[in-house]
């Protein structure tokens, strides 16, 4: 094994743990079957969700995610 795999394996070992993490810190929403509102009603703390934790969360759980299926891509091409 060459020491790229090696590195790219514990890097891709990191983000999997650092994903399920993130995941997990998450709030449930209830945007299901159960939400008879529709989901049209904003509130102030929907409107400025971006800068609290909830948004910064999902921001984060985003990048996580692209940068997972980047490096599993990759790991299967130096392989």
């Amino acid at each position: 094994m060459s020491s790229i795999f090696i590195c790219c394996g514990c890097f891709y070992i990191f983000l999997c743990v650092a994903l399920i993490t993130i995941i997990i810190l998450q709030k449930r929403r209830n945007a299901g079957l159960g939400n008879l509102s529709g989901g049209m009603v904003q509130t102030y703390w929907d409107k400025n969700k971006g800068n609290s934790l909830d948004g910064k969360l999902e921001k984060f759980t985003k990048i996580l995610a692209g940068l997972y299926f980047i490096s599993t891509f990759a790991l299967c091409f130096i392989k």
